[in-house]
């Protein structure tokens, strides 16, 4: 399905994709009492808790809650996409800004930088809304480090996730995009709440964290590099990609931490480009300024990828036999946009 704009065609993906990265851009995040995302935590919250069988509880946790979050986000679009294809497309744009977390990300990172001069001990408060680690001994250098790990890190985790989802499901709707992009933070959310190693319930959504996070993460590490015109920082940046315990949290730190010629600590877990000294802060706010950039090309690349791709489906215009079986609608499966 397509949408006029002017004298472009443009498809309902697309605008969907232009409406979520400009919100992300220009709006502050709902209020957490109504926030989509913050409304699905208190969900968690409620299966955070002891079990007979863990592994199984936690089994059964991660296939249904993020489920049900990609079916809260995604027949709203659905029904608005029925009603009208803008519509859709507004409503889609919507679902998927709630998912994304960039513009939030670079002010608390870019806040917690300028902080480690002018006053450290309001340094430690605002990290926390950043990194999970103890900050009241951190000196200012280990504060400027966590706040350049953390921004790293949630490129991946809080848009070039959530979109590449939505990229995947735009090969068949709308719809089925914002559920993808909701599914995959429902399971980010998850990992985030349930993944400790003092929670057994939490660790197969650790574990389906870390496949779902595999490309994303790589992904980010690679826009960072381009990001900061310095394509050799990803390729140095693999010998510490694995000293992180996540199999993929690395990637996108060690990265940035390699292009800004830095070195980023977790005290008692990690070294990332041990050879150098710890950011400055014009160092760190360059990192904000890569991550700003590696962002901007994450949204440009899935703005252009949804239009092509729509191209290329374009000829698709039969409901499949299967399908017509089922009695499922060429609109829910995307066919004919």
């Amino acid at each position: 399905m397509t949408v006029s704009v002017g004298p472009l065609a443009v498809p309902a993906p697309t605008l969907a994709v232009v409406v979520a990265l400009a919100m992300d851009a220009i709006s502050a995040e709902p209020p957490r009492s109504v926030h989509p995302v913050a409304l699905f935590g208190r969900l968690v919250a409620r299966f955070d808790r002891e079990y007979d069988r863990p592994g199984v509880a936690g089994a059964v946790i991660a296939a249904a809650l993020p489920f049900l979050f990609a079916l809260a986000l995604a027949v709203p679009a659905a029904l608005a996409l029925a009603v009208h294809p803008l519509a859709g497309a507004v409503v889609g744009g919507l679902a998927v800004f709630v998912t994304l977390s960039l513009r939030m990300l670079l002010a608390e990172g870019r806040s917690v930088i300028e902080l480690t001069e002018a006053d450290p001990a309001q340094a430690r408060q605002a990290i926390r809304a950043l990194v999970g680690r103890d900050a009241d001994d951190l000196s200012s250098p280990e504060l400027r480090s966590g706040a350049v790990e953390s921004l790293a890190e949630n490129l991946a985790d809080g848009l070039v996730a959530p979109l590449g989802a939505f990229l995947l499901g735009a090969l068949v709707s709308l719809p089925v995009a914002v559920g993808c992009a909701a599914w995959v933070k429902g399971v980010n959310t998850l990992d985030s709440m349930l993944g400790y190693r003092s929670k057994p319930v939490g660790r197969v959504s650790a574990r389906l964290d870390d496949a779902v996070m595999w490309l994303p993460a790589r992904a980010s590490a690679l826009l960072l590099a381009v990001a900061a015109r310095d394509p050799a920082a990803l390729p140095r940046a693999r010998a510490w990609t694995r000293t992180p315990a996540s199999p993929n949290s690395g990637w996108p730190m060690a990265t940035l931490a390699a292009a800004l010629g830095v070195r980023l600590e977790k005290p008692g877990a990690y070294t990332l480009n041990p050879d150098e000294e710890p950011p400055i802060v014009e160092q760190a706010l360059r990192g904000v300024r890569i991550v700003a950039l590696a962002g901007g090309l994450a949204g440009l690349a899935t703005v252009a990828l949804t239009w092509a791709s729509a191209g290329i489906l374009s000829e698709v215009t039969d409901v499949p036999s299967w399908a017509s079986k089922w009695k499922l609608s060429a609109f829910v499966l995307g066919v004919g946009r």
